[in-house]
């Protein structure tokens, strides 16, 4: 067909772009053919798989009414964004809502509906593309979600959520999703779960005396208890203050009485003046005449930045030292916990550069996870882990409970593309 073409396209052409041209769209059908190109009823392409306009006006409207059912929130209609010309949403925006409700402009309500329309958009295209993510990762890696697993997943979820079944059936009306969207979502769950126990396993999962011993000679500290004092204590302002305190206490009067009437530090003051001093943690002038003094010996007053302190030493308590036996047990697990963490961090760092250069999204549908996308990531705090900062608002997991909150370990991929546990 090509060869068909070309002496008819090289007679009307006289310009070298111009016969150009079929090249060009050659190389973008070839492109397309790749897993490169979003068609026009598609959002996103993450390595061949499309995301469908469709989807995303779906996740769209659950995000939208799961927004308008968050606590706190003002009882009000639920308005799906419609871009680009928002004439739905300025409709509703701009119709009386109740006596003293302010009422939106033409122009004011346009605004409005384009700050909720991109704010929806941020997070629903971070689920739907963080969810293609993880099932690409969970494929890779050989693990899968059985229909029966996310069916016993389900309704264990439901059961904790719900106590009725017509709750359960309101819960659906009020959020847009279907009950397959629900399952979809704990199977996104339990195939990042499954991703994270390889992740973590082997290696990352077993710690030798050798590393355990290792930490404890490094971390001894880690493993002992200081030497410590038990006071009776009064703290003033000031050092006249201090000297009439020690006079009342030498003069018989109860460091309880002492306190009440002379010192500055609440947390004392309120147990009669009894006060634990521990080695090491002391401004170096208090430190020193704590443990310096005599068991009964009243000192002071010794100046510090806090005030000054008129004290007696109750009792003294000697320094521990827990041997690597007795806590080998506590340190392979806080050894295996770290190492778990550094596998899971350095994994998530290639995981994210590895599916970021495989996904390109539509114009308009751009996200940092778009290899397309912002050069920067959006302001999150930390690194997310089974929160879901990539589903839509309020969406949840299977099941959410009635009112609020989703249960933790059945929201989806969060927003960066992480599988939870991270």
């Amino acid at each position: 067909m090509l060869s068909a073409l070309r002496p008819r396209l090289a007679s009307r052409c006289r310009s070298p772009l111009c016969l150009l041209a079929p090249i060009a769209v050659l190389a973008a059908l070839l492109a397309a053919g790749c897993g490169e190109g979003v068609p026009e009823d598609a959002v996103a392409n993450v390595d061949g798989d499309i995301v469908k306009r469709s989807e995303f006006d779906h996740w769209l409207g659950a995000a939208a009414r799961s927004q308008a059912a968050q606590p706190g929130a003002p009882p009000t209609q639920v308005v799906v964004p419609d871009p680009p010309r928002f004439e739905k949403c300025i409709a509703a925006r701009t119709r009386p809502r109740g006596r003293n409700a302010p009422r939106l402009n033409a122009e004011q309500a346009r605004q409005f509906c384009q700050q909720e329309f991109d704010l929806l958009k941020e997070q629903v295209m971070q689920f739907l593309i963080s969810s293609r993510w993880v099932e690409k990762e969970a494929e890779e890696q050989g693990v899968e979600a059985t229909p029966a697993e996310v069916n016993r997943t389900f309704e264990e979820q439901k059961r904790q959520s719900f106590p009725s079944d017509r709750e359960y059936q309101a819960f659906l009306r009020a959020s847009g999703q279907t009950e397959e969207d629900l399952k979809y979502r704990v199977k996104l769950d339990v195939l990042s779960n499954e991703v994270r126990k390889k992740i973590v396993g082997g290696e990352n999962s077993s710690v030798s005396d050798a590393e355990a011993r290792e930490f404890y000679n490094k971390n001894r500290s880690q493993f002992g208890q200081p030497e410590r004092r038990e006071l009776s204590v009064v703290v003033t302002e000031n050092e006249g203050d201090a000297r009439r305190a020690r006079r009342a206490l030498e003069d018989g009067q109860s460091f309880r009485e002492v306190a009440r009437r002379y010192s500055i530090d609440d947390a004392s003051k309120d147990r009669g003046g009894k006060l634990t001093v521990t080695k090491g943690q002391q401004e170096k002038p208090l430190e020193d005449a704590v443990f310096k003094a005599r068991h009964g010996q009243l000192v002071g007053p010794v100046k510090t930045q806090f005030g000054y302190y008129v004290f007696r030493v109750d009792k003294a308590i000697p320094g521990s030292q827990q041997s690597f036996e007795q806590a080998r047990e506590r340190i392979k697990a806080q050894v295996r916990s770290e190492k778990e963490q550094k596998a899971l961090e350095r994994f998530v760092r290639e995981f994210q550069k590895e599916y970021r250069d495989k996904t390109t999204c539509a114009k308009g549908f751009t996200i940092y996870q778009c290899k397309n996308g912002p050069k920067r990531p959006p302001q999150q705090p930390g690194m997310p882990g089974a929160g879901g900062e990539g589903a839509p608002p309020g969406a949840g997991s299977g099941a959410p409970p009635q009112g609020g909150a989703p249960p933790q370990g059945g929201a989806p991929p969060s927003g960066d593309g992480s599988p939870p546990g991270g």
